[in-house]
């Protein structure tokens, strides 16, 4: 029976090529929106999750108050790294400084090569739990080495092995490649990172640096630190909020710890108290995303409502040779199965067609899911959707105005 359905259904689709190619393109143009709207949204959502420790790292920042005015900002006392290491290992696994990502000039042989890279403390690579390649974290012990990521060695040495290679930074000095790390992934907060380089060769080299080691006035670099995993973020902030007091600052300090899975889309800061970010985006595009779909099964149930005419005469003669009403309601069912599934197809076709271009406008490298079960759990919602009955449209209109209504307060 279902086959016989499925093939009335297919001869009802080609006897109405018009109809159905409008219907089926105005859909797919809806889902394909939706779609290119949901990857971006997944990818704001993932960003900073390929971390190992994802849940554990922070980013330590600082508050200041001048009057009645509070300000947050990234940038730490280089003292306030060996403070929190000691006097808080119970809550702390690792701390460490780092730079600010910032280019340097490579030369190996012939080759020049500008790349931008930190100076960081040992222990920072195993905070970002890098991915090596070859050789190991601890190479960066050495305050004559490098690490760099597999496109850095790629460009400078080719297909060589780049172990133990020498290479002269900014035609100074040289410094040895102990290790290579994959590349930080696009959706990433340390994407444009190329190279890791030892905190001790940067104060060797930079005496200013050298001599901020006793200085808590000059806030001029980031701390990165690995809670314990047993440690709560919220206790081990109320223990260290302190910590920048009697170093004869009157700017009333207070040290914060912004988790890493609030820094891309709760990262804004006002009068010393997070309130939000990136967020607000996500929220605005997901609503656009529903509304453009919504629109796009408005428009089929109104082509099918001028068309009902039309199959009136087909329903009567239907029930005069003896159709039950459950035979009718699957029969036209059917027809709206295929006609989703085949709009669905082709907004998959237009997804991909439209993703290069995409990811050039948004800075990002999307992909679609195709093995993520999330993807495919969500792609019978656009049928849902697309069966909306214009009798519950109210009660939608409604629902998407406390939404707003709730994103707005929210923001």
């Amino acid at each position: 029976m279902l086959k016989n359905y499925i093939k009335i259904a297919w001869r009802n689709l080609i006897k109405s090529k018009i109809y159905s190619s409008i219907n089926i393109i105005g859909l797919a143009v809806g889902m394909a929106v939706a779609l290119l709207i949901g990857l971006w949204i997944w990818d704001e959502l993932s960003y900073n999750k390929s971390f190992k420790n994802y849940g554990h790292i922070v980013r330590v920042m600082e508050n200041s108050t001048h009057g009645n005015e509070t300000s947050s900002f990234q940038s730490m006392p280089v003292p306030l790294a060996a403070d929190l290491r000691t006097k808080f290992n119970q809550e702390f696994k690792k701390v460490a400084l780092a730079s600010w990502n910032f280019s340097n000039i490579f030369s190996y042989g012939d080759k020049k090569l500008s790349k931008d890279g930190m100076f960081v403390q040992p222990d920072l690579p195993a905070i970002f739990s890098l991915t090596m390649i070859k050789g190991t974290w601890h190479g960066i012990d050495d305050p004559t080495s490098i690490l760099i990521n597999q496109s850095f060695a790629r460009a400078l040495f080719g297909d060589a092995d780049p172990i133990n290679k020498v290479v002269k930074i900014d035609n100074k000095k040289t410094l040895k490649v102990t290790g290579v790390f994959q590349d930080f992934p696009n959706n990433c907060e340390f994407r444009d990172v190329s190279f890791l380089a030892p905190w001790a060769y940067y104060q060797n080299d930079e005496q200013w640096i050298k001599n901020d080691e006793t200085n808590w006035d000059d806030n001029s670099f980031q701390i990165y630190a690995q809670l314990q995993d047993n440690a709560d973020v919220n206790k081990v902030a109320a223990r260290v909020r302190g910590e920048l007091n009697g170093h004869n600052r009157n700017d009333k300090p207070a040290v914060l710890l912004h988790p890493m899975n609030k820094w891309h889309l709760y990262g804004e800061f006002k009068n010393g108290v997070n309130t939000g970010g990136s967020i607000q985006f996500v929220w605005m595009f997901g609503i656009i995303g529903l509304f453009v779909l919504l629109l796009a099964c408005i428009n089929f149930m109104n082509l099918s409502t001028a068309r009902s005419e039309k199959r009136a005469k087909e329903v009567g003669i239907r029930k005069a040779v003896g159709s039950q009403r459950k035979q009718l309601v699957l029969q036209f069912l059917c027809e709206s199965i295929l006609i989703a599934l085949m709009a669905f197809a082709l907004s998959l076709l237009l997804t991909l067609l439209a993703l290069p271009e995409f990811n050039q406008i948004a800075d990002k490298q999307m992909a679609i899911l195709w093995g993520n079960p999330l993807f495919w759990f969500f792609c019978p919602g656009f049928y849902c959707i697309y069966r909306i009955d214009f009798r519950q449209l109210p009660g939608f209109i409604s629902f998407f105005i406390q939404l707003g209504k709730g994103v707005k307060g929210h923001i």
